[in-house]
């Protein structure tokens, strides 16, 4: 810490300054770019002094092989106080006191009509619809193919049937 309590900043850059990206940045980004910097600076290559040149190249292939590992390079951005994750913070009133007399019809989780639904929804519920009406034309397709009638006279008569035989007289 210096005298004002700051923490100072590394004179280093880090390995994402190096290769001109945000942390963000993706496999196929840091590739790139990697890339594209060695053959700039690659010592056969470049129009720096071999000294200058040798130095640049061996702190890309470092940053190169930092970022190239998902392992490491998860431990560097830990390290640098980079985090890809977004940090959830507990809502304002998380700790405050609901009393019992608390109005539940109030909330927007327990209504329902609050809101619209959403298209994964939909589709599931278009998905169900879909599914029933194939099962009656299914199931009605079976009883035409069986020679089965489902007219109210053949109901009589098969329960006609059952109570004749159930019947002792």
């Amino acid at each position: 810490m210096n005298e004002n309590g700051a923490i100072p900043h590394s004179s280093k850059p880090t390995h994402y300054t190096l290769l001109g990206l945000h942390p963000s940045a993706s496999v196929i980004e840091i590739r790139r770019a990697y890339r594209e910097l060695s053959k700039r600076y690659h010592p056969d290559t470049t129009d720096l002094s071999a000294s200058d040149a040798t130095a640049k190249f061996q702190q890309l292939n470092e940053a190169y092989a930092t970022l190239s590992n998902p392992e490491r390079r998860f431990t560097y951005d830990l390290k640098i106080g980079y985090s890809p994750f977004g940090v959830i913070q507990p809502p304002p009133s998380f700790n405050k006191f609901i009393p019992s007399g608390y109005d539940w019809t109030k909330s927007a989780y327990l209504d329902a009509t609050d809101r619209p639904l959403s298209g994964g929804e939909l589709f599931a519920l278009f998905i169900l619809v879909v599914t029933f009406v194939g099962c009656l034309i299914l199931a009605v397709a079976i009883g035409i193919t069986r020679g089965d009638s489902v007219s109210p006279t053949a109901i009589t008569q098969q329960l006609s049937n059952i109570t004749s035989v159930t019947t002792p007289f």
